[in-house]
């Protein structure tokens, strides 16, 4: 059995809408603002570009910062040192432990990432984190130049560890992201609360044992 993992707002911290709270207060005074303001910086082809390692980090402060009307400074101090604060969700990182553990004593399942990072944070969480030692490998769009839900991350993935379809459970907060490893096959989850995945994917892990079992 392999398990897929997505990393942001799954097993990394990520609450964009915070993050402008923080960095732009008088743009984002309450929640809706937030959001709205969240959505037109990380949901732009700007930074879609950025995450497939097409534009550099530089250039979509630029771009955003001239676009939203926002202080380059200020945005400069949001982007570039991003992957050095990037955290752990505790309850993700204590559920990656168990399987690890899992497939220390029983063999299965392996581990693996698929995320949608860039490329100059994806070093730093490399460098930050010991827990990417525990994957069997795994991939960041930033390296790939595809973005999910991009077909060809999913089947890059795949061609590199030999993923079965059937085998392979899948798990990300996007739904756009969940409903392509479907098309692809894969069982999937769409984790909306961190807090509820463990339970949920050892129930989907169950169902595949004993599938693969009959």
């Amino acid at each position: 059995m392999n398990v897929v993992f997505d990393l942001g707002a799954v097993l990394i911290d990520w609450e964009p809408a915070r993050l402008v709270q923080a960095h732009f207060p008088d743009r984002a005074g309450d929640e809706a603002a937030a959001a709205a303001l969240a959505k037109a910086l990380f949901h732009h082809e700007d930074w879609l570009a950025f995450d497939s390692g097409l534009r550099s980090a530089a250039e979509v402060v630029q771009r955003s910062a001239a676009r939203l009307g926002l202080p380059v400074a200020a945005l400069r101090e949001l982007i570039e040192p991003l992957g050095e604060r990037l955290a752990p969700i505790p309850e993700t990182l204590a559920l990656l432990r168990d399987l690890r553990a899992r497939r220390e004593s029983q063999g299965s399942p392996r581990l693996f990432y698929l995320s949608n990072m860039p490329a100059p944070y994806a070093r730093a969480l490399e460098r930050r984190f010991d827990f990417f030692g525990w994957f069997d490998g795994g991939v960041f769009s930033g390296d790939a130049k595809r973005a999910k839900p991009h077909e060809e991350i999913y089947q890059l993935l795949a061609w590199r560890h030999g993923l079965e379809p059937a085998r392979t459970l899948f798990i990300d907060d996007a739904v756009a992201n969940v409903e392509m490893a479907r098309a692809l096959g894969w069982r999937a989850i769409h984790c909306t609360s961190p807090a509820a995945l463990p339970r949920e994917l050892m129930r989907q892990l169950e169902a595949m044992e004993a599938g693969a079992a009959r």
